[in-house]
Parts: structure tokens; C-alpha cells; sequence
């Protein structure tokens, strides 16, 4: 019994954590050249502001890469729409 209690557990978590990674909204990249627009990211995160961009644009290139835009993610200096 204490096996499918931890198991149950352990599915329970893991069905959690997918379903959280489901939850995020979707950045398009609607022109299509690789990288991700201020204007792309506010269209799924509208809470995303000038300053909280530039500071995930590390390499100050103006637009984000796919690594830049996760970390932005991640430290959740964007809220979802």
C-alpha cells in the first residue's frame, strides 16, 4: 500500500508539473526571423513593460533570443496575460 501511495504521489506531481508548463502563454515569433519583438512578447504577456525587456535582452540586440525570452520566463518578469 505505502508503494502506490508513493507512486500516486509521485504521478500526481508530475502531471502537475506539465500541466503548469501548458499554462504559460505562447510568444509568436509573426515575422518570423528567429527572435522575439517587444510588441511579440506584450501579445502574450501584456503586463511585460520597456524595462523589464531590456533587461532580459542581454545582449542588447533590441529583440530576444529563445534562451533570453525563457529566463525572462522563468524569473517571471513577465505575468501572464
Amino acid at each position: 500500500m505505502t508503494k502506490f501511495a508513493l507512486v500516486l504521489a509521485a504521478s500526481a506531481l508530475t502531471a502537475t508539473a506539465v500541466f503548469a508548463q501548458d499554462a504559460a502563454p505562447v510568444v509568436a515569433d509573426t515575422d518570423a526571423n528567429g527572435t522575439f519583438s517587444l510588441a511579440e512578447v506584450q501579445a502574450a504577456y501584456a503586463s511585460a513593460t520597456e524595462e523589464a525587456f531590456k533587461a532580459a535582452d542581454t545582449d542588447a540586440s533590441g529583440e530576444l533570443s529563445a534562451d533570453e525570452l525563457k529566463a525572462a520566463v522563468d524569473a517571471k518578469a513577465f505575468d501572464a496575460a
